[in-house]
Parts: structure tokens; sequence; C-alpha cells
């Protein structure tokens, strides 16, 4: 644990404790020299004293005092961990979600990012990665007053992932809630109608929205529908091969779906098994080859990480991934948060094998013709490293890249949902509203949550 002379840094020190596991068990303290620059910390008595100064000479006025601070004292943790750890990290003292918006933010003052990435002590090839995907974003990118997304969440699967959080529980559990919960589904699209400008894209996310049946699935396309009216971006995170069927790609192909997503996570089927999916690599691929003929921009997710699997057969299931030529794939890293139950059987995430793993998947999908156009971090995370979104050229989700860098309002329906109003002009402040995670508090809610909306995006 660790506590500073500044109470309010705690949680952000606690941050880069947390990217060194062996330092949770010591008692640390912070507190402020003279300045900002100057971070002194004791450990059982003994003192660690560190000047540092990621920004340049001069330019400490385009910053507020809480930025700075934060900055300097989590750089000054790191070295210090770092040194009695001997270990670095790929992002250096960088604990955000989105380092691209770091990035951004530098180039909206006038700076180049890669004196600011140096001095956090981000390695050269996450620079390079950083970089690279936000050469890909470029003509998407975009913040403009009125820009929206819509997500809509159907929180039910066919069991629950060893690895997953979300309060989720198989649809035997579940399916009791389904006719209510579209009802207000439908009260809340209902609700949103008025509130859409510009709307960019729709998502349509879970749990895994295909384990509804057809008529399930069809009654939450045709409440989408009407907000729809531009032809914009469409997805739906189909999810699971277990549930995939033609009538329900009919559906989305009927109701103007652009983009499906292919939840493989593995193609190892020893992996497949040991974090609980009822489904093989095999049927990965029968399901990709049933979607083939609707034209449907695909994405398929891999896990990095995952229980016993080693970097040869991770290396494997990004070749098949590859083999199927899937338009996006995104690489993901293990993150165990509460709630998992891999959490409860794990006592610490190792690093071992993975940056061997996301080094694989870096060379393979580049030499495949792939380009990172999204990436984003997590609390947690096993070997502190990223997941990254990889796209053919031409074919990046607009939803996210809106998502992950908050430029855009997003309006959010049903259970466990997240609205978000972004101020683009000042400085940049975002305003959300969230719905409750489980599916009865969620049904008792409902209408408060609507005019929780109407106040925020009006």
């Amino acid at each position: 644990m660790i506590s500073s002379s500044v109470p309010e840094l705690n949680p952000d020190l606690m941050d880069i404790v947390r990217l060194f596991p062996e330092a949770e068990e010591l008692d640390l303290f912070h507190a402020f020299g003279k300045d900002f620059h100057q971070s002194v910390f004791q450990i059982g008595g003994r003192e660690y004293a560190f000047n540092e100064a990621p920004v340049r000479a001069g330019e400490e006025r385009e910053y507020d005092e809480r930025t700075l601070a934060k900055r300097y004292a989590k750089l000054a943790l790191y070295r210090l961990l770092s040194s009695l750890f001997q270990r670095r990290l790929p992002w250096g003292a960088l604990t955000g979600i989105r380092p691209t918006k770091l990035a951004y933010r530098e180039r909206e003052r006038g700076h180049d990012e890669l004196p600011l990435l140096r001095a956090m002590g981000v390695s050269e090839e996450n620079i390079s990665l950083l970089r690279r995907v936000m050469k890909t974003q470029e003509g998407i990118y975009e913040k403009r007053e009125a820009n929206c997304d819509l997500y809509v969440s159907l929180p039910f699967c066919p069991t629950r992932c060893s690895y997953c959080s979300f309060i989720t529980a198989p649809i035997s559990s579940t399916r009791q809630y389904m006719r209510e919960y579209l009802d207000c589904l439908s009260r809340e699209l209902e609700g949103a109608k008025p509130l859409i400008k510009n709307l960019r894209s729709v998502y349509v996310g879970g749990g895994t929205p295909f384990v509804l049946e057809a008529e399930e699935l069809e009654k939450v396309f045709r409440m989408i529908a009407p907000l729809r009216t531009n032809g914009c971006e469409y997805t739906v995170e189909a999810g699971r091969a277990d549930v995939f069927t033609t009538e329900k790609l009919d559906l989305c192909k009927r109701y103007g779906v652009t983009r499906i997503c292919i939840n493989a996570q593995s193609f190892c089927d020893k992996t497949l098994e040991r974090i609980g999916r009822k489904h093989t690599g095999g049927d990965v691929v029968r399901a990709f080859e049933m979607a083939k003929p609707y034209g449907f921009t695909v994405n398929c997710d891999l896990i990095a990480g995952l229980t016993g699997e080693s970097a040869e057969e991770f290396s494997e299931s990004v070749d098949e991934a590859i083999a199927l030529r899937p338009e996006n794939i995104t690489v993901h890293t293990l993150c165990l948060k509460k709630g998992a139950k891999l959490k409860e059987e794990t006592a610490a995430l190792k690093d071992e094998g993975l940056a061997e793993m996301i080094a694989c998947s870096r060379e393979k999908l580049t030499q495949a013709g792939y380009e990172p156009y999204y990436l984003y971090r997590q609390k947690y995370m096993a070997g502190a490293h990223e997941n990254v979104g990889w796209t053919k050229k031409g074919f990046a989700s607009v939803y996210n890249i809106d998502v992950m860098e908050e430029t855009t309002d997003n309006l959010a329906v049903g259970a466990n949902a997240i609205s978000k109003r972004v101020v683009t002009e000042g400085n940049g402040k975002i305003v959300r509203v969230a719905s409750p995670k489980d599916i009865p508090s969620y049904l008792n809610k409902t209408d408060t949550l609507i005019e929780e909306k109407n106040r925020l995006f009006k």
C-alpha cells in the first residue's frame, strides 16, 4: 500500500503499485519536496528522492497543477519500483486507459507527443504502435458537437466464461426477465429518439446478443430501425460460435447490419474448455463460413494469456484468425477484475509468455496487411500490456474509435450500459449516466434512467 502527503493522489499512485505485484506488500509513503518536480518516498525508514520533469521547461503553465502533480509523482514512483524490482514495463509510468488521448492532447497544444512519451518511460515499440494507431484513425477521428453513437446492451450469455467480470449468468437463469427487459429497452430507445442528432454508428453488444431467440432479436432490430435513418455503421456483437444460426444472420442482413463480431478468444480446444466455452475451434471456423455469404465486415476477438495456453498455441490461434480473413482482428490481453471466476483462482497475474504473444501478434498481423486502429488498457491487465484492434485498410470501426478516444456522445441503453455526454469545447469534460449492472435493478430503474438521459443530452 502507499499513502501520500497529498491524499487525493493515493488512487493514482496505487495504479503504479499494481503494476508491480511485489510492491503491494510494501508500506510506502510519498511526499513532494519544494515543488512538483521533487518526490520523496519512504520505505521502512529509508528515503528515496527523485527530481522529475516529464514536461518541457516553459510549458508547465499549459497544464493544471493536478495534472502536473499526478504525472511527476507517478513517474517518480515508477522509477523507484522499476529500480527496486529490476523490471521495466512496456508502457512505463502510463496507467491511463487510453494512451492515445494523451498523445492527441499534446498535439492539440501544438507539441510533438514523442518527448512526453519517452519521458514517461514508454518503450519505443509502443510509441511506434501508438503513432500507427493515430495514423490509421485519420479521416475517422473527429471532435464535433452533436456527434453521437448508440449502444444497445443485451447482457445475456449461453454460459459465463471464467475470465468474465460482467454481471452475467447462463441464459437459463436470466430468460425469465427477457420479455420485461425487451419492453424496458423499447421504452428507453423510444425516449432516445429525440436526443440523437448526428448518429455515427450503432452497436448492439452483450453479453452475447445471438443467444436471443430469432424473434427476440428481431424485436430489438425493429426498435433500432427508426433511430438509424442515415445508413450509418451498424455492428452486432454476434458472439460465440455455439449460438450462430442462418436465421439470425438473415435478420442482421434484413435490418441493415453492416458488421458482426465473432468472439473466438482462442482456436485451441483445450483452452476453450478451460475457460468454460461449450464449443470448439472448429465451430468458430464454421461460424465464419456461415457468415461469409452475407458480406458483413467481420471482427474476430482473441485473448492473449488465457489459462494454461502456451505462446505457441496462441500463435496458432493468430494464424487461424488470419487465415479466415476477417476485416478486423482484436487482440486482448487477459484482464482479471473482481468478479471473474478466474480471478478468484489466480493469486497473481504473471507475464509468462505474454510479451512473446503480444510481439507475435503484432508481427504476424502487420505482415498479413493489418494496421492497428485503436488501443486501450485496463487495470489488472496481465503484464501491463494492452488491447489492440487491427484492421484491413478501409475497414476501421467508427464506433470503436469514437468510444476509445471519447470524442463523441455515447447514448447507451440497457443494463450495464454507460451513457456519456462529451463536451468537445473547453476542458473536454465527460458526464456519465450509468445503468444498474444487474437486470432486476435495471428493470426497476428504467423510468428514472429515461429522465436522467433526457437531462443529460438535451
